[in-house]
This record gives structure tokens, C-alpha cells and sequence, in this order.
């Protein structure tokens, strides 16, 4: 009885958030239209990489890169992607990588993570750090959310040809 109540109220939920939707691509806060932010996972700042990877694996994922003697292993199921990083982080991010698509190829087209830096400080938001404007390669930005969560923007691949 319980379960059909939540089902029945996260079915209304969710027909009232497409309602209150400005239009296809936009947010609804603001209207602004949506980033493509790219690839997303969780990168953990772990004590233990060996015991880490034995935890998830019993959640069901499977390691797709890196190894122990780089101190780092991602992780994924059918629908998420864990970074594990052994003495490489201070603490967990969250990491968006423009430009790659769920198995690390290229994406043909992307917004390039300088866009998305524009983009971010003409709506407010504060960098901690910024991709070179002249640079045409990789590059990454740092912004932290209002509870001081790391999010990261990591690009791997050059910005897009026009």
C-alpha cells in the first residue's frame, strides 16, 4: 500500500515538473538554455584502492580503466561511473568531462569547456579556476557549489572545429 502511494506520488511529481518546464533544452529556474556538460561521474578520494574496488564490485561494477600502480580505477554499471583515486584527491568530486561521451570517445560535438566558462561566470558563478581563453586543447575548470562540493569540468580532447 505504502509503495503504490510513492509510486503514485513520484508519477505526479514528475507530471508537474514537465508542466512547470519553460521549453525543450531551457532550465526551468531560469529559461536559460541547458550546458552540455558532457560525460558525469563521481571521483573518490579513497583510503583503501584494493578495498574500494571490492565494495563496488559487489555493487555490481566492473573496473573499465586506470590500475593500482596509478593509484586510481574507474568503475561502471549500466548507468554510472565511479573514479576511484588512491592519494590523489583531498576530497570526493564531481567531475563532468566535456567532450567524451560514457566510454572516454570523442563526442563529434560538444560545448568546450572555455564555453562552458563564459557561460557559467555570465550567470554568476564564481571559478576557482579557469581554462586558458587562448588555449585550444584540453583544459579544465573548478567551481564549488554552495556546501563547498568540488565540481570539476575536465576536458581530454581539443575544443570542437566550427
Amino acid at each position: 500500500m505504502a509503495r503504490c502511494v510513492i509510486v503514485g506520488l513520484v508519477c505526479v511529481l514528475l507530471g508537474a515538473a514537465a508542466a512547470q518546464s519553460t521549453r525543450p533544452g531551457t532550465t526551468r529556474a531560469t529559461g536559460e538554455a541547458q550546458m552540455q556538460l558532457g560525460n558525469f561521474s563521481v571521483s573518490l578520494a579513497v583510503k583503501d584502492l584494493e578495498a574500494s574496488r571490492a565494495f563496488y564490485e559487489k555493487l555490481g561494477m566492473r573496473v573499465v580503466f586506470g590500475s593500482p600502480k596509478q593509484s586510481f580505477l574507474i568503475l561502471q554499471n549500466e548507468t554510472a561511473t565511479i573514479g576511484l583515486f588512491q592519494g590523489m584527491l583531498e576530497k570526493n568530486i564531481l567531475t563532468f568531462n566535456p567532450g567524451w561521451d560514457r566510454n572516454a570517445a570523442a563526442l563529434p560535438e560538444f560545448m568546450d569547456v572555455r564555453e562552458i566558462q563564459r557561460t557559467l561566470e555570465a550567470r554568476g558563478v564564481k571559478l576557482a579556476t579557469r581554462a586558458d581563453e587562448s588555449s585550444m586543447g584540453p583544459a579544465s575548470i573548478t567551481v564549488f557549489d554552495p556546501d563547498g562540493n568540488q565540481i570539476l569540468f575536465d576536458q581530454h580532447v581539443p575544443r570542437p572545429r566550427k
